[in-house]
């Protein structure tokens, strides 16, 4: 098991907040609650934020419990080589923190709500103090090598994810992902009506960033970058056109051949329907993709 030792870091950068509504203590919630967008939902054990797990694709190397049993506030480890692209869980104004204690070097995500993700053991930052980033933007690359600089305690790659409430209390972000924890992305019903849209470019683009590179945002707006890591996957699926982020009938026949392994009876002949894209996202449903 990979992870960071002791208390996971030293300062954590607090901004001013203003607070309109009562902050929520670890997990504390037990009737109302206000999610984001206003929505309110009961029941939850914690606050549903506009933020999702960008780390779904990857193997927890060390649990919430784990860090709790050595003597860390929390905090969530997944196993990743060095040089990783970490992409923001939600939007919001970036802060680093280089050579954090323990963390090494940390990335903080002030959001709009004023809670706050941190990375830790990064070996690179890639945003400015104060820049703006939109959910899925990279904000830097893991580190975590034994004794590599910005590594701080840890015992091996990986990055350290933990959130922060307003208030300042440590909380696991798989409790407060989009729609009060649990799952990340939601499904696409695409898989039943056929109609591609935002939900099923979403998971598309988390898919790709998994396992094809795609560094733009988790935003459901698919453009040439998104289709470009797209075009790289379909090398897997016999394309064998140029990766210039213009999907032309040769991506989609490719796109069509990896819907064939999941529902897809028609021809393989680069014209995408409501067939196709159901298979399609019989794939891109999968729980992996989250």
């Amino acid at each position: 098991m990979h992870k960071s030792h002791g208390p996971d870091g030293g300062q954590e950068v607090r901004p001013r907040i203003e607070m309109s509504r009562r902050m929520l203590l670890r997990g504390s919630v037990t009737t109302l609650g206000l999610a984001a967008g206003g929505v309110l939902f009961s029941g939850n054990a914690a606050q549903a934020l506009d933020i999702y797990n960008p780390f779904s694709g990857y193997q927890m190397t060390g649990t919430w419990q784990d860090h709790l049993n050595d003597g860390s506030l929390g905090g969530l480890d997944y196993g990743m080589g060095v040089g990783t692209a970490l992409p923001a869980a939600g939007a919001g104004v970036i802060t680093n923190i280089p050579n954090n204690g323990t963390g090494g070097h940390t990335v903080t995500i002030t959001h709009g709500d004023g809670y706050r993700t941190q990375y830790m053991h990064l070996s690179q930052f890639l945003l400015g103090n104060g820049a703006s980033v939109g959910k899925g933007g990279i904000v830097g690359y893991s580190g975590g090598a034994v004794g590599a600089p910005g590594s701080g305690s840890s015992t091996g790659p990986h990055v350290h994810w933990h959130l922060i409430t307003p208030g300042g209390t440590r909380v696991n972000p798989l409790d407060y992902l989009g729609g009060g924890g649990g799952g990340g992305l939601p499904k696409t019903s695409t898989e039943q009506d056929g109609v591609p849209g935002a939900v099923m470019w979403k998971r598309t683009q988390n898919w790709l960033r998994i396992e094809s590179g795609y560094t733009g945002p988790i935003d459901g707006v698919p453009g040439p970058n998104t289709y470009a890591a797209l075009q790289r996957n379909m090398r897997n699926w016999g394309y064998t056109g140029p990766i210039d982020g213009v999907p032309g009938t040769n991506t989609w026949a490719a796109v069509q051949r990896l819907a064939a392994q999941n529902g897809y009876t028609g021809p393989i002949d680069g014209v995408m329907g409501p067939n196709s894209w159901r298979g399609f996202s019989h794939f891109i449903n999968q729980d992996r993709w989250n």
